[in-house]
């Protein structure tokens, strides 16, 4: 029953791998949390590891809503290093408060002219632009983390600053039937500032690096508060979102946002977006099986 399965996006790097024999492949164990039996497989290594470098490898046709345990473990020509073991578990749902240190996986776009930037109120610079930004991040903290442009000189009109999402993973198509399920995309955004530019969010998919279709869109300025939007989203494939800020014609120009979340499900129809948006339905409605717990794992040196 293909609406009962995910996906999962499993992530590792290699801890000081020119200190050790070249890793020519990783065996890989899976079972389901509390069973003994490991599925083990081995996923083969071109060339040389480079130290940070991220491999990734998709783990599929995973039981709902089951946890399971992954077993990795380096192999060289002349034996086998010391396994790493986690648990990955099921999440249908993504958020992000942009608190943690790795924003959620998200990253900068190295093709446009200047970044987001993590703030809170009690980290902002205190020769800050005035009358632009908000005084807080969306639930009215002033600890709390959200992201922003800074349109203050030297940024020039038009510049952009594009953030993207972790690639959210999902199942292929079932063919035995309909899975026209949806899925609630929303977030928090902060437009205020007589200078205010240009936010947009882009879907992209995979495989199409080039092509991103466009979901939302809103400018100028919004006042002094946060606004709240929400998209259904229909893509037929893995996908990343893509935030947009253009600077506008001077330094109060501001534009942040925060509690970035992805449901299972149509958004409600009072929550739906129906000023400044695009329509969000991109090609044919399938089932999005997975939004990743991507797991990060740190491989411990091989043995000689």
């Amino acid at each position: 029953n293909r609406h009962r399965v995910y996906s999962y996006s499993l992530q590792w790097t290699q801890m000081n791998p020119d200190a050790v024999d070249r890793i020519v492949a990783y065996r890989l164990g899976i079972r389901q949390a509390g069973q003994q039996r490991w599925w083990e497989q081995e996923i083969k290594i071109n060339g040389n590891i480079q130290k940070g470098e991220l491999i990734t490898y998709n783990l599929t046709e995973l039981i709902k809503p089951e946890a399971y345990e992954v077993r990795l473990t380096p192999l060289t020509k002349f034996g086998e290093g010391d396994s790493t073991i986690r648990v990955i578990k099921y999440s249908g749902e993504f958020h992000c408060g942009f608190e943690d240190g790795n924003i959620c996986l998200f990253t900068q776009d190295d093709t446009d002219n200047f970044d987001w930037t993590k703030q809170s109120t009690a980290t902002r610079n205190t020769k800050y632009t005035p009358n632009t930004g908000p005084n807080a991040d969306r639930s009215g903290s002033k600890e709390g983390f959200y992201m922003y442009i800074e349109t203050s000189r030297p940024r020039l009109e038009g510049e952009k600053a594009r953030l993207l999402s972790p690639v959210f993973s999902i199942a292929p198509k079932n063919p035995y039937g309909p899975t026209n399920t949806a899925y609630c995309f929303s977030f928090f955004y902060h437009m205020y500032g007589q200078h205010i530019g240009v936010l947009n969010v882009y879907l992209r998919l995979k495989g199409q690096t080039t092509i991103e279709n466009p979901l939302w869109s809103s400018s100028g300025n919004k006042g002094q508060r946060w606004n709240e939007a929400h998209v259904n989203i229909y893509p037929i494939t893995s996908f990343q979102l893509i935030f947009e800020g253009i600077r506008g014609p001077g330094i109060e120009g501001d534009i942040a946002i925060d509690d970035v979340s992805i449901a299972e499900g149509e958004c409600a129809k009072q929550d739906l977006t129906t000023k400044n948006s695009v329509d969000g339905a991109v090609g044919i409605l399938v089932h999005i099986w997975l939004f990743p717990v991507i797991v990060l794992i740190s491989i411990l040196s091989p043995r000689r």
